[in-house]
């Protein structure tokens, strides 16, 4: 009698994303540490907010001198996405009590994605488990290195690091770009925040950009 393999091809593609994703944790380190954070700020970032978007957010508003609820409101924001996925994945996964936090902590873009390219809820489960562990794995991983290493070289500023945030925001912004409509709204969101910059409080420039997607969401 013979049992029938599990999907290879899952954990393939689960390991591959998540390492993949997780190197990119190591710029976030290093643009915590520019920001002034400690290593264990900037680790305790990933560890317990786990979300790329809203950490480079709390980063660069509170390194550009913006207040917490500043950075706190914005990165509410960039995170309410998962609040959308874990309605998606919910009536895949059927967690409930003590399971269902600790799903909700890897829930993010790639595990979602992972998981909803499958066939069967049983490779939807293993997709967004193992995308989401080894994410998260990954990610905390290379956030300690990337912190410890721009804590080693001194002065962020000198090797460049201090445009580590806007290039992790472009990084993260343009692949999300598909069509005319969105490169539209990502262009006026950039002269909105330009144009606040100098005359408002560091993080209201972002947290209004909001609007702009509030405004064409609201017309589609």
């Amino acid at each position: 009698m013979s049992i029938k393999p599990k999907n290879d091809a899952v954990a393939r593609t689960s390991l591959s994303v998540a390492f993949t994703v997780g190197l990119y944790g190591a710029a976030f380190g290093a643009a915590g540490v520019t920001a002034g954070f400690t290593i264990l700020q900037t680790c305790l970032l990933s560890i317990l907010l786990f979300s790329g978007a809203s950490q480079f957010a709390v980063v660069g508003i509170m390194g550009a001198g913006g207040s917490a609820i500043s950075a706190i409101a914005t990165a509410t924001l960039l995170g309410f996405r998962n609040a959308l996925y874990g309605l998606q994945m919910a009536p895949i996964l059927k967690v409930t009590g003590l399971k269902r936090i600790l799903s909700a902590q890897i829930t993010i873009d790639e595990s979602t994605a992972v998981s909803t390219l499958q066939e069967n809820d049983v490779d939807r489960k293993r997709g967004f488990y193992l995308t989401g562990i080894g994410v998260y794995i990954f990610w905390n991983l290379f956030t300690y290195l990337g912190a410890l290493g721009a804590s080693a070289i001194g002065d962020p500023a000198v090797w460049g690091l201090d445009a580590a945030v806007p290039a992790a925001f472009c990084g993260l912004v343009w692949p999300r770009l598909k069509d005319k409509k969105q490169f539209l709204i990502s262009a006026l969101a950039i002269v909105l925040a330009l144009s606040l910059t100098p005359i408002t409080a560091a993080g209201i420039p972002i947290i209004t950009t909001v609007l702009l997607a509030i405004i064409f969401g609201w017309k589609k």
